[in-house]
């Protein structure tokens, strides 16, 4: 008799089709906390009491409320990317619920030495995470208002509508102070947490990063302790350059893989380009790498590479970033 049963959860906004693989048994539930001790029932009582190996998509807030539920009640489960569940599978045909709740409990029984049991973030991490959200959305929203009135005054003076004006003025004021708002919450959270805090100050000691760089490095690491070195997390990033070669035809420069957090690496690309203006070291290996011809943007990626192994040597060696050039005689 196995000792562990492989499940697949399909996780839909009011739905999950949950698939025990052993015993090819699927049942539909809702996505709601008053039907998430059903879920555990059924199991029981399908597999006879086996230890049970939950997998599911990591889909956000819809998969968020499901995750809090079984780390309550103490069950391994894994949260898995689904381009990585995806890639898995080879050549498909065809798409349903029932069908991806079965093919989610195959990838966990395949690959289950592979996988990685989640363990959801601390609290005060993720209502970061959620600031961040709205944050990044309310900023967008703010750059698409601002670009409307530039497109808007091309055409039309103020003089001849400034109602339509006025609206625009108020919206745009209404999201700087929300934006503002924000901000002032995720400064609450930091400093009112010790670790987040300390942290969050020996960070924020490098060039370029400032308060949502480092409140994102912070929140994506899990407070530097999810990634083993700056270099995975880097490659999560999408800022390591993997070689693309292959026999004698396919001899292609270095180049960073597209699979990797957009958001992280356009912010790490901002502090990349703070810092090269900033920081005397790296604004000197900028210049001189310019120079030799070498091309922008490959050195502003090695200079994003560099604000990261520093963020997580400082965090690491717990004293905050010291340019020793001043010192230098």
């Amino acid at each position: 008799m196995q000792s562990e049963v492989h499940v697949g959860i399909d996780v839909s906004k009011f739905t999950l089709d949950v698939f025990i693989l052993e015993v090819r048994s699927h049942r539909r539930f809702k996505n709601d906390s008053n039907d998430f001790p059903a879920i555990l029932q059924w199991i029981e009582k399908c597999t006879k009491y086996q230890s049970a190996f939950i997998c599911f998509e990591h889909t956000g807030v819809y998969s968020m409320a499901l995750a809090a539920f079984l780390e309550s009640q103490h069950i391994v489960f894994a949260m898995v990317s689904p381009l990585e569940i995806k890639r898995s599978m080879g050549i498909v045909r065809g798409k349903n619920d029932v069908v991806d709740s079965k093919r989610i409990a195959e990838y966990a029984s395949r690959f289950r030495d592979k996988i990685v049991m989640t363990k959801l973030p601390a609290k005060d991490i993720t209502r970061l995470h959620f600031l961040l959200t709205l944050r990044d959305k309310t900023a967008r929203t703010l750059t698409g208002y601002i670009a409307a009135v530039n497109e808007v005054q091309r055409g039309i003076g103020h003089e001849e509508l400034p109602e339509l004006f006025a609206s625009y003025d108020a919206v745009i004021t209404a999201l700087k102070s929300e934006i503002k708002k924000i901000e002032a919450a995720i400064k609450h959270i930091i400093n009112t947490n010790p670790d987040l805090k300390t942290s969050f100050k020996l960070i924020t000691s490098l060039k370029g990063v400032s308060l949502i760089v480092g409140t994102y490095m912070i929140v994506y690491t899990c407070n530097f302790t999810k990634f083993a070195t700056w270099r995975k997390f880097a490659c999560y990033c999408g800022i390591v350059p993997f070689s693309h070669q292959s026999g004698t035809s396919v001899k292609g420069p270095a180049q960073v893989s597209p699979i990797a957090n957009k958001q992280l690496k356009r912010l790490l690309h901002l502090a990349a380009v703070s810092a090269a203006s900033h920081d005397p070291e790296l604004r000197e290996y900028y210049i001189r790498r310019q120079s030799e011809g070498k091309s922008k943007m490959s050195t502003l990626n090695i200079i994003r590479n560099k604000v990261v192994a520093r963020a997580f040597a400082i965090v690491k060696r717990g004293t905050p970033y010291v340019n020793i050039r001043q010192y230098a005689t």
